[in-house]
């Protein structure tokens, strides 16, 4: 299946690097206006004018924003910035995640409001946001990336757990609610991957950000009449204990 864009805008949280810069790379290879955006308005401004430079076609349009996905006035300063530079949105990939580990007694309130304010939170308010817009334009594809972590606990995974297992029951609930409106939901859940992000560090064995970029790609090019719902994905031989 070929992924045309042309005309289509989107929106990728955590889109500086790792899955979030990979998905925002695919998306403007296939003809979409991107805008990304991340906490640090240098490492926005970075990432931006990186991706520019291996651009071959100038129509291509990528944009970027330093935005707390956490916070819903930053969110809303977002979406309405995303009005006057790149529009839409038509496609919406919740990525910004932070992970903090440890049992429930080390987790510090702090600690466990960032997690599931940034996971969970997070993609709610883009959500929110997202929706009427998507509405008025005639449907539109929210994907969230979650995790494996969002069906399997693990010690020391209270907090990211919560807020994996929350985005996978809400994606679940947004995509039952607004499929009759031309909005399809996806939730993708991938294993260890290859980025700054994962526990144990790096690995050649692990999952690249650009193999979830290709499956983000194949989602969105489903024909009109079918929904990929639900994505696991793993390294296909993940190191033995």
């Amino acid at each position: 299946m070929t992924l045309n864009l042309q005309g289509k805008a989107a929106l990728v949280t955590g889109g500086t690097r790792g899955i979030g810069r990979a998905v925002a790379e695919r998306l403007l290879a296939a003809g979409c206006a991107v805008a990304i955006c991340g906490r640090e308005e240098e490492g926005v401004k970075r990432a931006v004018a990186e991706i520019r430079t291996t651009i071959s076609d100038q129509t291509l349009k990528i944009e970027g924003k330093a935005a707390d996905v956490g916070s819903e006035p930053s969110v809303r300063a977002l979406f309405e910035w995303m009005d006057e530079t790149v529009g839409g949105p038509d496609i919406l990939v919740n990525n910004a995640g932070v992970g903090i580990f440890g049992d429930l007694a080390q987790i510090e309130p702090g600690e466990w409001s960032k997690v599931i304010g940034t996971n969970l939170s997070g993609a709610y308010h883009c959500c929110h946001h997202a929706l009427p817009r998507m509405r008025r334009r005639g449907g539109g594809w929210i994907v969230n990336i979650a995790s494996l972590a969002g069906k399997n606990a693990f010690a020391g995974g209270a907090a990211y757990n919560a807020s994996k297992f929350g985005l996978c029951g809400m994606s679940e609930a947004v995509m039952l609610d607004h499929r009759y409106e031309g909005v399809k939901v996806t939730t993708v859940l991938p294993g260890s991957v290859n980025t700054e992000f994962g526990r144990g560090g790096g690995g050649d064995w692990k999952i690249a950000p650009e193999d979830i970029a290709e499956t983000v790609a194949m989602i969105l090019a489903m024909p009109e009449r079918t929904l990929i719902s639900h994505v696991e994905m793993r390294p296909s031989r993940p190191q033995k204990n």
